[in-house]
């Protein structure tokens, strides 16, 4: 059975049209973007890699790791948001390879492939976390890097997460996050010992209201990502 939520992939197929406003659903993606570029390129250095977005939605993570020179393959089960990533790289010029498929299936038919993966913003929204980051072990090459990005589970995180961006801020629309699946740093840092991967770096990401800017903190308690390697 697939790993997907088909409450969760509705939800965003529903929104897939407005993944490229930048005023709308998806503006803190946006916003966020660059600074998860920034961090995955500065360990990575994307140009020239064959790199894996998993949950890539409409490619805005993926057309920008494109656009620093990586082979950008893009997957996701949302059929919509395929679509409009898609068309918005034929309006760009940007080549980003898509794919509706499982990161598990995948990694069955193509493991190895892959000198970067990235899995960001997408494991709080999966029945089973711990075989998706299997699926990217078996996905990256030896020595290569997978990055993830998901929400700490803690007072703080669904206060600001959940109450104060969904309900107060109204950054994104109400529902967007089940504070139940969101992940401790040491319960996703257990999934990836356990799949045979290395964790080499964590960093927060905090949002600051007054400029209106996410930045890398070494505050993980609501947003972070996380740095691994398959060894060699």
């Amino acid at each position: 059975m697939t790993n997907a939520d088909p409450h969760e992939l509705r939800k965003f197929s529903e929104l897939a049209h407005r993944w490229w406003d930048p005023n709308a659903e998806f503006k803190p993606l946006h916003e966020l973007n660059p600074v998860r570029l920034g961090w995955i390129e500065s360990q990575a250095q994307l140009a020239g890699k064959r790199v894996l977005d998993i949950g890539c939605g409409g490619g805005i993570l993926s057309e920008s790791m494109a656009r620093l020179g990586a082979s950008v393959k893009g997957i996701d089960l949302s059929h919509e948001a395929l679509g409009v990533a898609d068309l918005h790289s034929l309006e760009s010029g940007i080549s980003v390879e898509y794919e509706e498929i499982a990161a598990e299936a995948l990694a069955a038919r193509d493991p190895g492939s892959f000198d970067v993966v990235t899995c960001m913003e997408m494991l709080e929204h999966v029945p089973d976390p711990s075989q998706v980051v299997q699926a990217c072990l078996t996905l990256v090459k030896p020595g290569g890097w997978v990055f993830f990005s998901t929400l700490n589970r803690n007072v703080k995180s669904y206060l600001l997460a959940v109450i104060g961006a969904e309900y107060i801020a109204r950054m994104l629309p109400k529902g967007t996050h089940d504070y139940a699946r969101f992940i401790r740093p040491s319960e996703l840092a257990s999934f990836v010992r356990a799949a045979g991967l290395l964790v080499t770096d964590i960093k927060g990401i905090v949002y600051h209201p007054l400029t209106k800017h996410f930045t890398l903190s070494s505050d993980t308690d609501v947003n972070y990502m996380m740095a691994c390697r398959r060894p060699v």
